[in-house]
């Protein structure tokens, strides 16, 4: 660890997409020298105490980003979403991103780390080491048999959503929808179920993220992992059809499960609005719920860098130490703080990938 920052390790970024459709030569150098667009870069996440992560790979449909989020800029609204992805583009696009973060690792000569268990997590934010992991949002690139899945955890997936809102052979998401409940369609297909059963041998994290109710408590009936959602926040705060239910928050914390804050406006107002003048006491008002719900060993950073309009005051991954001040301030105690930041996540990886216990309590300095 470097400096007085504290470190953070965060459930979700898209980064990966954002490198992958600025495109030019090495762009793996951009992201570790730094410039200027963007919410996340090697000097960015140094500045900021960003320690590591989940680096998402996403497929995208064509234009579909970007007319979400200028739908989303004025509720209510109900945004139509592209159908299944086709397969063979999905897994040509997730070899692109995943080759990306490995020559990033490759050119970082040591700041940048792939890890695959939560002691080089662990290992990594102690040395200063920028810790990585892959993860996939949403399982449009997993054949039905299962072949690229095994492949990909090979190289190094360690955690896959099952959807991004746009639905898959596995299951529906939910659409981008406020005011609405997350109950919003049919839960998991029998595929579904057997990549959840798929998941849990091979020790996979299963993100719950964008899936829709139906498909949260199939994957809560059938898993014998904690229960995450990697970057989701509190419905009873923001009526989001992407955001969790009291009774869904219960869950996950009765499974020893864990809930990234989503830093994306449109899940932290109470209007649903995509306007970065957001407080930061409103991303703290979805820290105190989930808390509350969950319990405060279950509750990390979501935040959803590089994929989301955030606040203002926090502006990227060099504004965290503005959030974690504003937290300090609203009277978390330094404890309560690091669970928050990096430890909650460090434990439930490493319960959920099968590692000791105590790797994940004691392999990172106080």
């Amino acid at each position: 660890m470097t400096g007085t920052l504290l470190p953070v390790f965060d459930g979700h970024n898209d980064v990966l997409l954002r490198l992958f459709r600025r495109g030019g030569e090495a762009p793996e150098r951009a992201f570790l020298e730094g410039e200027p667009a963007g919410h996340i870069d090697l000097p960015k996440a140094r500045r900021g105490g960003l320690a590591g992560g989940l680096f998402a790979i996403f497929s995208p449909s064509e234009g579909g980003g970007e007319r979400v989020e200028a739908l989303m800029e004025s509720p209510p609204y109900d945004i139509p979403l592209p159908d299944y992805l086709d397969l063979t583009f999905a897994q040509r696009v997730t070899l692109h991103m995943a080759a990306l973060l490995f020559r990033i690792e490759r050119a970082s000569e040591g700041t940048v780390k792939v890890c695959r268990n939560a002691h080089e997590i662990a290992a990594a934010i102690e040395a200063g080491v920028l810790a990585t992991v892959l993860h996939i949002e949403g399982a449009d690139t997993i054949d039905p048999e299962f072949h690229f899945l095994d492949v990909l955890h090979e190289a190094g997936l360690r955690s896959l959503g099952v959807v991004w809102s746009r639905p898959t052979i596995f299951a529906q998401g939910v659409p981008f929808r406020f005011p609405s409940s997350p109950d919003t369609g049919p839960g998991l297909t029998d595929l579904g179920r057997a990549l959840v059963r798929r998941c849990n041998e091979r020790r996979i994290l299963i993100d719950l993220s964008h899936l829709n109710e139906a498909g949260f408590w199939d994957v809560a009936k059938l898993s014998d992992a904690p229960l995450v959602a990697t970057h989701s926040n509190a419905h009873a705060i923001t009526p989001h059809s992407r955001n969790l239910t009291d009774r869904q928050l219960a869950a996950i914390g009765e499974s020893g499960g864990i809930v990234g804050v989503n830093f994306a406006t449109s899940f932290i107002r109470a209007d649903g609005c995509k306007d970065a003048d957001t407080s930061l006491e409103e991303v703290i008002r979805h820290f105190d719920h989930l808390i509350e719900q969950v319990g405060e060993d279950g509750v990390g950073f979501g935040s959803d860098f590089d994929g989301a309009t955030v606040p203002r005051d926090i502006g990227d991954a060099a504004g965290l130490p503005r959030l974690v001040e504003a937290m300090r301030g609203h009277g978390y105690g330094e404890v309560l703080l690091r669970k928050l930041a990096y430890r909650n996540w460090i434990r439930v990886l490493a319960r959920t990938w099968g590692e000791p216990k105590t790797q994940a309590e004691t392999g990172l300095a106080a």
